[in-house]
């Protein structure tokens, strides 16, 4: 499959929402799901932190990958973002030509 799902997390709705426009908008992903807020903790330069965050599924392809991985990167406000991309194994034929129709 040539579908992925990039997972990453926001510090709040606003910057989850405005990252979610960008890369559609750029044609980056094809859909970008906000979820509801949730508790992370973490180990962050030696210490352990808790946070609320906003998780982010984002659908995009092998190909847009890589210019999708470097503007998250550069609009995303922590110092390093969570930006994990999992590739779909399996997925409805019709879903994933959307999919694919919304990054072309």
């Amino acid at each position: 499959m040539n579908e992925w799902i990039v997972l990453c997390n926001a510090p709040d709705d606003d910057t989850a929402s405005r990252l979610a426009e960008t890369l559609v908008g750029e044609r980056l992903a094809a859909c970008v799901n906000l979820l509801a807020p949730c508790r992370s903790v973490y180990r962050w330069q030696g210490a352990v932190e808790t946070a609320a965050e906003v998780p982010m599924l984002i659908k995009t392809t092998a190909e847009r990958y890589p210019a999708l991985e470097a503007r998250l990167a550069e609009l995303h406000p922590y110092e390093v973002a969570e930006i994990v991309a999992v590739p779909l194994a399996a997925g409805l034929p019709a879903y994933l030509d959307w999919l694919r129709d919304g990054v072309a």
